[in-house]
């Protein structure tokens, strides 16, 4: 078992202030794979003083020394990526496939795009009134990132704000640290000035509080749950901090009658799957018009029994099990709700899949005949469990579609290309995505309503971590 119970704070891995241990366990075995240092308050003060200190400096740094910096991390995670992979793989349940081809390419591509991005970024600029607008970092910024898709979170938060020339304290998720740690390490080897990165692992009730609380924080950016969301908002309000949020998601996917169904319907359901569900913008809501309804139904019974649950350690495309036994008691909760609410179970149900009684493996589940006021169409599942919902016109579709508490994304799938156009303008969603249009790098990450506020990735994520101010010249002689 790695011993992991240092933190990073000034340049250096430090003991904790007092000694609170927790094991950080592998999903699929459900063994321990890790001992961590809970850090306390004491220990979040120690790192915001030491980012505080370094603000001073790295903040005057040229933009091509800090190019010069992020190019040279880049490096670094590029020759240590399959470590990245396999870290994620054993802390995750992400299974090897997955992990190498997605959770750990979000590290390269991401810090790409903002490299890409600095260079691009204008930090002074001269107003029609003759004016001069300057954009600056905004200051010492604290960062919370979620367990599901962690690097990807870590390299929207932490590359931005080095490469803004801000400093920052991140707290990563308890049930997945180690591929932080890691990612502390390369940007300790990639020489970036002592405080200006610091890691204090813990909890969000202590640990993460005394991060929003901070009166020497300049800002909060936070990705979770909006229960949590919403705590680190009232937790940042009482000293005006900046806070973006990038929370849940209950994203719809309206499937037309034009749509090609057997390539639409079969990618959706595996969008939907990929990550063990574990995805805040998975296509959960299969909104499907009437006249080809069965149809779909059928195609969805028939790929939801092929996909295959496995041993997150063996190549393929197979699904890995949740990440705790919170998530998986979560998840095992909204299928019996949807059960005793009246839908219609496809496919998977309660308990684990056969010859999986070890690990929080769930069976993928599909629900047919589902309405939008249960709650497997309300509540976020976070699991790979799909509600199917019928309507019959275009309007009702977009109405269904936007009856949600969640903003994060839409997705659309047709032959017409102006009914995709007509329908993404009325989503209210911060992405639309239209045929299996991918996400990609340097694109705003973020959504509507309760689904937060802000966007991550690329020249939208640099400007959420600049102050802008404007500088007042005299009048021309």
């Amino acid at each position: 078992m790695l011993d992991k119970r240092k933190l990073y704070i000034n340049g250096e891995w430090v003991d904790p202030i007092e000694a609170k241990d927790l094991e950080v366990l592998n999903p699929a075995t459900e063994q321990p794979i890790a001992v961590i240092s809970m850090g306390t308050a004491a220990d979040i003060d120690r790192a915001v003083a030491a980012a505080k200190k370094a603000f001073a400096t790295y903040s005057q740094i040229s933009v091509e020394d800090r190019l010069a910096l992020l190019e040279k991390l880049l490096s670094i995670y590029k020759r240590r990526y399959d470590e990245m992979a396999a870290t994620i793989t054993m802390e995750l349940g992400a299974p090897a496939t997955m992990a190498r081809e997605q959770q750990a390419d979000v590290g390269v591509g991401h810090l790409q795009c903002f490299i890409d991005a600095l260079k691009r970024l204008k930090t002074r600029d001269r107003l029609p009134n003759g004016d001069v607008m300057l954009r600056e970092p905004i200051g010492v910024c604290g960062l919370i990132t979620p367990w599901n898709w962690p690097i990807n979170q870590i390299a929207l938060k932490v590359v931005p704000a080095l490469a803004t020339g801000c400093t920052c304290v991140l707290k990563p998720s308890e049930f997945t640290p180690l591929n932080a740690m890691l990612y502390a390490e390369m940007i300790h080897e990639a020489g970036f000035p002592a405080g200006v990165f610091n890691l204090v692992n813990g909890d969000g009730i202590n640990a993460g509080a005394a991060l929003s609380r901070h009166k020497d924080i300049d800002m909060m950016s936070f990705t979770g749950s909006t229960r949590a969301g919403i705590a680190v908002s009232k937790e940042a309000a009482e000293t005006v901090k900046r806070v973006t949020l990038e929370l849940g998601g209950k994203s719809p996917n309206i499937v037309f009658a034009d749509a090609d169904l057997e390539e639409r319907v079969t990618g959706s359901i595996l969008e939907c799957f990929n990550n063990s569900g574990q995805s805040c913008d998975a296509p959960t809501r299969m909104l499907v018009e009437r006249e080809v309804y069965d149809k779909v139904v059928q195609i969805a019974r028939r790929v939801g029994a092929e996909a295959k649950v496995g041993d997150p350690t063996k190549e393929g495309s197979h699904i890995g099990p949740l990440v705790s036994h919170i998530q998986y008691g979560h998840v095992q909760v909204l299928i019996e709700a949807g059960i005793a609410e009246g839908a219609k179970l496809l496919v998977g149900g309660v308990g684990k899949p056969e010859g999986f009684e070890t690990g929080y493996f769930v069976k993928p589940t599909i629900f047919a005949d589902v309405d939008n006021t249960m709650r497997i169409a309300r509540e976020e599942v976070f699991g790979p469990v799909l509600a199917i919902i019928p309507f019959d016109t275009e309007e009702e579709a977009i109405r269904i579609a936007n009856d949600t508490n969640y903003g994060l994304a839409a997705y659309v799938q047709t032959g017409d290309p102006k009914r995709a156009e007509r329908v993404a303008a009325r989503l209210r969603a911060g992405m639309v995505h239209i045929n299996g249009g991918p996400h990609r790098y340097g694109s705003p990450f973020g959504g509507y309503k309760q689904s937060g506020n802000g966007r991550e990735g690329g020249l939208f994520g640099l400007e959420d971590f600049l102050e802008v101010k404007a500088v007042h010249v005299p009048d021309a002689a």
